[in-house]
């Protein structure tokens, strides 16, 4: 029989390995699902890992995508690198895009190009002002970190829902639930013409590099790392808890929001009850794919960006319900805790001993 026997230590190569096994095993599931389904697993298989990376354009639409999923994941990172579990990511999204879109809205005909910076900081903090009420409520009345930034998330979609229905509710729209279009000087430039692919993409790599800065190369980095992993430890060498959660908190807040701005003046170029995406959620199982680590989550990012594209072709082309996406990110994920398992133990063959084999005779 098959037991799990304990390493004496952690595996180095499984760590990487781990994220590699499990997609290969969320392939091997998605095509047994594609023959129940009664799909040609070859041509599911292609809308996901192949199509996605077809053409120049393709390739742009999949970036774009995952701009928002790599800049969330990165404050994701941050918080559970410090043992900060901010689950309410997609609700400081939906914040950061209310409050970029509230500047876009104030731009008119004589506006010049710099409200495009004014946007993205409106952006960064309006997602740092809903992460804060997480912080000051886990500082100054031990809440429940998960909890409420969970909680806020529906309270982000219900003021981005009251605003669009409401005040900022665009009286030429034929009474859709949208705001107006924004100006066209509000736009975030793009990289390659012909596609949507924006500056946010660059924002998003250069956010890596300083996330890995920040991380391994700064005193601040090592003090959250260190509060995440030994408390106690954390506290002898005289790192505060308090500024380590504000730190964590404000950060993941601000690169959701900064993510939320991106997408409604870049691809959406407007407010609507859509705004939010997922991605918020999404990118907790970028973080996790990517192993918390600056680079791994650029690819992490791209391979769900392939997820979520590779879902609205197989809708559109094979019939497949649209919640696809979301099984095949549930899938990778819950396998990734599975192969995690081979990180701290091994498997190993055991042979029954015989008197227990001859009492099952």
């Amino acid at each position: 029989m098959i037991k799990l026997e304990q390493r004496p230590q952690a595996s180095r190569w499984w760590t990487y390995g781990s994220p590699l096994l499990a997609l290969a095993i969320t392939v091997l599931i998605g095509i047994v699902l594609f023959m129940l389904l009664g799909k040609d697993p070859v041509k599911g298989l292609q809308a996901f890992f192949w199509e996605p990376l077809k053409t120049t354009y393709a390739m742009g639409e999949v970036a774009m995508k995952a701009t928002p999923l790599l800049l969330i994941a990165l404050g994701l990172a941050v918080c559970f690198r410090s043992n900060v579990w901010n689950i309410g990511a997609e609700g400081q999204f939906v914040i950061g895009a209310v409050a970029a879109g509230g500047v876009a809205l104030l731009a008119d005909k004589t506006t010049g190009p710099w409200i495009v910076p004014v946007i993205l900081l409106a952006g960064v903090l309006g997602g740092m002002v809903w992460a804060g009420i997480v912080a000051l409520l886990r500082d100054k009345f031990n809440a429940n970190e998960i909890l409420v930034s969970l909680m806020l998330v529906y309270v982000g979609t219900l003021v981005l829902g009251y605003l669009v229905y409401g005040p900022w509710k665009d009286p030429m729209g034929y009474n859709f639930p949208q705001s107006k279009m924004f100006e066209r000087v509000t736009q975030i430039p793009k990289l390659i013409e012909g596609t949507r692919l924006h500056i946010g993409t660059l924002l998003a790599l250069l956010g890596s590099a300083l996330l890995w800065v920040f991380l391994f190369r700064t005193k601040l980095g090592f003090a959250q790392q260190v509060g995440g992993l030994a408390p106690a430890a954390a506290r002898y060498a005289g790192f505060s808890s308090r500024r380590a959660l504000w730190t964590a908190l404000l950060i993941s807040g601000g690169c959701a929001g900064l993510a939320g701005a991106l997408e409604v003046a870049g691809p959406i170029g407007q407010l609507t009850p859509y705004v939010p995406a997922g991605y918020g959620f999404a990118a907790i199982i970028v973080a996790f794919v990517g192993r918390l680590h600056p680079v791994g989550m650029i690819f992490s990012a791209i391979l769900m960006s392939m997820f979520y594209i590779g879902g609205e072709l197989a809708q559109s082309r094979l019939g497949l319900p649209k919640s696809l996406t979301g099984v095949f990110q549930g899938l990778l994920l819950f396998t990734l805790l599975a192969c995690d398992t081979l990180i701290a133990y091994r498997l190993r063959w055991v042979s029954a001993p015989k008197g227990a084999a001859k009492g099952g005779q």
